[in-house]
């Protein structure tokens, strides 16, 4: 029996078990933990663990848990916990880790971060955030501050502690624009149950569960569940070995989420309970659905939202049915939309999407408020080049091929020099055939590059990031933002940029900046960069170059947004932040948006704006183009539920040595 159907209060058997459970775990003061932790009497707290192989998608799952209780007029929060000993992400390689996902504090972190920003639409701190990095350099600074006082420092109680009073701290922080305490955290464990990386932070889980009162804590285990292709039978054995290993260290699940291709049966649910100490309600299934938006769906359907409800007694906060119907839209616009828009994604990482995860997210966001299939052509810009004419002649006929298909063309950020003159090319393509372009980051300096080099006639004109001694530096390093270390120096996080208008003589009441954000005096986006525009160079590109900086810093020294007028180009437009790590399912980006819309031939009418011809367009007909393959993000991209093929890279590499890793 089912803890509750997909809408209702819950009722029968399973419910009342769960109930009993929870009564059970209530201790009076006497029988606790002597040193309770300090933390809001209020707040719950949600701890999720993977167990058999990495990349199940915990990061998904929670976001999908946390989505159902603020559908039930909850506050929530989150904090992942990654085990290594990096201080953050910050200079880990995208091929090691993903993307690195940028916080408003400047905080650079693990991709989950991204998940929760999005499915939650919360906004996170560096703090919640927690490495092994982070905690052993807090407990060493104690240490070498005398704050303990003589005594041998240890892991246990000492990491452990402080592992305990971070997640207790970081709990109470608002995240949704209100001054209240988050009614419940969520808290993803990376890596998996049985990793010596993990142990730590497992111990510390076991003891902050005793200190806080269990009746407060629900833990969650998502496992993974095989169909050998012979038998087809769906095994439960490697479950029942990670739910094991989980109970050794003192910490027994409350609900088992168990990822498989095909919904798991009713006899499988049963034996993984009578193996797992687990109610048959509390094993729920999260099979392959066509998107990942569909997950919190699933997990609705199944009463989890009541289980969790039940187990953390907040029946008198949330509300008994569920308001879903905006996210129901949502998963369905993405199965129903028909007509496609084709994105050109020009990188250096496209051999890994995770490295461009939230600009994809992005890119679908937009795609979906515009009821459009997106199909993303990646594209690795060093295959452009013009040695790959003779090097790979397959590989670069293949690149422009998928160049010239596309509806527009897209450079993301990236750093080194590897790749620079592919993007040049594709940037020199779009601005000259009339394609619309979105530049971000170093795509937008590619941008500033290619002007100065095609327009203006500097063959030498460069990055200081590709040549140092360079007598054109188009792009410059900002010295504060460089002072001899890698981690933590660059310009980052939420920064204002003031919107400029166009000149006079440029015929247009309107900029692309201007028309996309609203007509603001400024905007805060999120910023990741050590190199910019070089400010002298500023007059001759607008002058004779024909660029319009139409965003600044505050100093006006700063060049934060390019963009040609719409009379000479229909969206040329870049910007140096990272307008991807804003963008939320039901709000998109605005540069994102404006994008898509240019790339379907709509951003005039959408914006109310003048209509420009374009003279210097070929205007290639979509039907006369090669066949795109398809790449959306719900494909090889990441290891969440509703993803049919797993593909993800590991925490933790395989190598001893990074010196081979670009980044």
């Amino acid at each position: 029996e089912r803890g509750g159907g997909s809408s209702g209060s819950g009722s029968g058997s399973g419910r009342q078990r769960v109930q009993a459970a929870t009564m059970s775990s209530h201790r009076p003061s006497h029988l606790r933990a002597s040193s309770p932790i300090n933390v809001a009497k209020d707040t719950r707290f949600v701890f999720v663990t993977g167990g058999v192989v990495s990349g199940l998608g915990k990061g998904i799952t929670i976001s999908s848990i946390g989505r159902l209780l603020k559908a039930g007029g909850l506050s929530v929060t989150s904090i992942k916990i990654d085990p290594y000993l990096n201080t953050d992400a910050g200079t880990m390689s995208p091929f090691e880790h993903g993307e690195t996902f940028v916080l408003n504090d400047g905080g650079e972190t693990d991709l989950d971060l991204g998940n929760y920003e999005r499915f939650l639409d919360i906004e996170l701190t560096k703090d919640h955030n927690i490495t092994t990095g982070k905690v052993y350099s807090a407990v060493i600074e104690k240490e070498r501050r005398g704050d303990y006082l003589g005594k041998t420092v240890q892991v246990v109680p000492h990491i452990t502690d402080e592992i305990q009073n971070w997640i207790a701290r970081v709990a109470q922080i608002p995240v949704d624009g209100s001054t209240q305490a988050p009614d419940v955290c969520l808290v993803e464990v990376g890596g998996t149950v049985g990793d010596i990386e993990s142990m730590v932070f497992l111990e510390a889980i076991r003891q902050f569960l005793f200190r806080v009162g269990r009746e407060r804590c629900c833990l969650v285990h998502v496992s993974l569940i095989p169909v050998l292709g012979s038998v087809g039978e769906q095994k439960t054995k490697p479950t029942q070995h990670g739910v094991k290993e989980l109970m050794s260290l003192g910490l027994s699940p409350d609900l088992l989420v168990c990822r498989s291709a095909a919904i798991v049966e009713e006899a499988t649910r049963k034996k993984i309970s009578a193996f797992c100490h687990v109610a048959p309600s509390c094993v729920v299934s999260v099979h392959d659905v066509s998107n990942i938006y569909h997950v919190p769906l699933v997990l609705e359907q199944q009463g989890l939202h009541n289980i969790v409800r039940d187990l953390l007694g907040l029946g008198d906060k949330m509300k008994p049915v569920l308001d879903l119907d905006g996210w129901r839209k949502l998963a369905d616009t993405v199965d129903t939309a028909t007509e496609e828009v084709v994105i050109a994604v020009v990188g250096k990482y496209t051999g890994l999407h995770d490295a461009y995860l939230s600009v994809v997210k992005a890119l679908k966001h937009a795609a979906i408020v515009e009821s459009r299939s997106l199909s993303i052509a990646w594209i690795e810009s060093s295959d452009l080049e013009d040695a790959q004419k003779t090097a790979n002649p397959s590989s670069h006929s293949a690149a422009w091929g998928l160049l010239h298909s596309a509806d527009g063309i897209l450079i993301p950020g990236g750093f080194g020099d590897r790749g620079i003159d592919g993007k040049i090319l594709a940037a020199k393509y779009a601005r000259e055939e009339g394609v619309p372009i979105l530049g971000v980051c170093l795509g937008m300096q590619v941008m500033v590059i290619e002007t100065a080099r095609n327009v203006l006639g500097w063959d030498d004109a460069t990055s200081c990031e590709v040549d140092e001694e360079t007598k054109r530096p188009v792009i410059v390093k900002m010295l504060e933002h460089h002072q001899g270390v890698m981690g933590g120096t660059m310009r980052l996080g939420a920064r204002k940029t003031i919107l400029h208008p166009l000149h006079a003589d440029d015929g247009q009441a309107a900029s692309i900046a201007s028309l996309i954000y609203g007509n603001p005096e400024s905007v805060l986006e999120r910023h990741r960069h050590r190199y910019e525009v070089n400010p002298e160079m500023v007059d001759e590109l607008e002058r004779n170059g024909g660029l319009r900086f139409t965003g600044k810093d505050e100093t006006l020294q700063r060049m934060e947004m390019i963009e040609l007028p719409r009379r000479k180009h229909p969206f040329f437009f870049g910007v140096q932040f990272h307008p991807e790590l804003k963008s939320r399912p039901e709000r998109p980006s605005p540069p994102f948006h404006g994008f898509i819309l240019a790339a379907t031939g709509r951003f005039a009418a959408h914006y109310n704006a003048e209509e420009f011809p374009v003279s210097n367009g070929k205007g290639v007909k979509r039907d006369a183009r090669a066949p795109t393959p398809r790449a959306s993000e719900f494909s090889n991209t990441s290891g969440a539920p509703g993803v049919g093929q797993v593909k993800r890279p590991r925490v933790f590499s395989d190598s001893n040595s990074n010196s081979a890793v670009e980044h």
